[in-house]
């Protein structure tokens, strides 16, 4: 289906004579490229008519753009940015807001994408934009272009809403619900499990020896990354075991803490080091700290990465196996990948995987990042041996049976 200057004119709810680069470029994306590239002869034909030539540098990107989707060879990108050199187009992303594809914009989003679209037009008419520099990939102008925007996104309106501040609010928003959904469903699938599983009881010897040990050393070696994990727990430590290992543990999967105030107690803990270390580093050792702090956020980063997906088929695992249960990092990652939240039917957790000269096994999804996960989960195995929740051989212990979805059935249920 070929376009012409009277068609683009219905599309974009304006004349010929008024249309933009943008209104032009867009109408062009709506057909297959081939019709959009045989279309171009009619519509310069009819905006020159119009008395709207638009301009030679944006007829070359246009067909240059159109010729790259027709071959295949365009990316995302290439028609993002082709669209921004409109001179009226809002970049992807201004400041820590991304716009969301239209279909999938809220009631503001699309307020606020329309009024700075308007505002463009009025810098494209006053000359404060130059469409023809911003085709031709002027670093100058584009950055003039991207700052254009920052600071309407960051100016007040005539109502004194600040859109920066509106869209963030209102992401910060989706986002906190949608966690909260999460929290719920992962909830949900722990308490399937735990029912399935059947009474686990708390092993209070073992308790009491895992809390004497960590209230004397949960300042120093390791014990100072699990500080900077369970913050208040540290600071202000329970008198009573259970609530105290609780506590700690529910730190090691959620983090509330920070950094300790004094850089000598973090650790330089360093995700390249830990993933297929050849320099014989034990993270056990105190001797691996030192005064740099770049270890603990390294670590805490790494923990926060891990989503109720990975925690969720983690525990499920190891609740199911019980005790003794494999536990390494490379073993959590193993149940990641099997994990199956359809199917009740558990990984098998009782046997070791078959690792290769790596230490990581031959995973069923080919696009599964084993030892990207693993080196995430090597933290959380360094902390859960730190608690006795596992052994030194890596094994689910009785207290880690009983404690660890204990803990994360604290993490996942909202605050009365």
């Amino acid at each position: 289906m070929e376009l012409g200057a009277d068609r683009l004119a219905e599309l974009s709810g304006r004349p010929a004579d008024k249309l933009t680069r943008r209104d032009v470029a867009r109408a062009l994306l709506t057909v297959p490229a081939i019709d959009a590239l045989a279309s171009l002869p009619e519509i310069r034909r009819g905006l020159l008519a119009a008395g709207n030539p638009l301009s030679a540098a944006f007829w070359r990107s246009a067909e240059t753009t159109l010729h790259k989707i027709s071959d295949g060879d365009a990316t995302i990108g290439d028609v993002q940015g082709w669209l921004e050199a409109t001179g009226t187009e809002p970049i992807a992303m201004i400041g820590l807001h991304i716009w969301s594809d239209q279909p999938e914009r809220s009631e503001l989003q699309e307020e606020m994408h329309a009024r700075l679209v308007t505002y463009l037009e009025e810098q494209l008419a006053a000359g404060d934009v130059d469409p023809d520099r911003l085709a031709d990939g002027d670093t100058g102008a584009l950055r003039a272009y991207a700052d254009l925007q920052e600071r309407w996104m960051t100016s007040p309106l005539p109502d004194g809403r600040i859109p920066m501040h509106e869209l963030l609010d209102e992401q910060d928003e989706e986002f906190l619900a949608e966690w909260d959904a999460a929290d719920a469903d992962a909830l949900h699938a722990l308490q399937t499990v735990l029912d399935q599983v059947g009474e686990r009881r708390l092993p209070e010897a073992e308790l009491r020896t895992a809390c004497r040990a960590l209230r004397a050393e949960l300042n120093r070696g390791p014990g100072a990354l699990l500080a900077a994990f369970c913050g208040s727990a540290a600071k202000n430590p329970p008198i009573d075991d259970a609530e105290f290992w609780l506590s700690v543990a529910v730190g090691v999967a959620s983090p509330d803490g920070g950094l300790p105030d004094d850089p000598a107690e973090a650790g330089d803990f360093d995700a390249t080091d830990i993933i297929g270390a050849d320099d014989g580093q034990d993270l056990d050792d105190e001797e691996t700290w030192d005064e740099e702090p770049d270890g603990v956020i390294s670590a805490l980063a790494a923990v926060s990465a891990l989503d109720h997906y990975d925690w969720i088929a983690a525990i499920s695992a190891l609740v199911r196996g019980g005790p003794e249960t494999p536990a390494s990092a490379a073993d959590l990652a193993r149940y990641v990948s099997e994990y199956d939240p359809e199917d009740p039917v558990a990984p098998d957790a009782d046997t070791e995987a078959d690792v290769d000269e790596d230490g990581f096994g031959d995973f069923e999804d080919a696009d599964f990042d084993a030892e990207g996960i693993a080196g995430l989960f090597e933290y959380v195995t360094l902390l859960w041996r730190e608690i006795g929740a596992i052994d030194e051989d890596d094994r689910l212990t009785a207290l880690g049976w009983w404690g660890l979805p204990e803990a994360m059935r604290r993490v996942w249920t909202p605050p009365a």
